[in-house]
């Protein structure tokens, strides 16, 4: 790819990525939101955060894409934890000593 195109994709993704947030924040940013979407917004987190993590538990660079019985370890762990203590920090302790734990025991 010459250098021209890699510009003219990073200036359309800016665009682009501009007006998504535009047509949400600038044009109704003043009004108030239905309750039908403040109720589906409130499950964006609990959405995006499995979206983020799954695929570097299923397919982890570490391990050239192959999946990885330490990190799915680590990974049922921060899930027992968090649902056992509904608290997001000891989950991550929690899933963060598995993973060191079973890295040092497996190799």
């Amino acid at each position: 790819m010459s250098s021209a195109q890699i510009w003219t994709i990073i200036v359309g993704l800016g665009i682009g990525t501009f007006l998504i947030r535009f047509s949400f924040l600038g044009l109704i940013g003043d009004r108030k939101l239905p309750e039908w979407v403040l109720r589906h917004l409130r499950y964006t987190p609990v959405a995006v955060l499995p979206a983020l993590i799954a695929p570097l538990v299923v397919w982890p660079a570490a391990t050239g894409g192959q999946p990885d019985l330490a990190r799915m370890l680590a990974a049922a762990a921060a899930l027992g934890v968090g649902i056992l203590t509904r608290n997001v920090l000891l989950a991550i302790i929690g899933g963060a000593a598995t993973l060191y734990l079973a890295l040092y025991l497996l190799g």
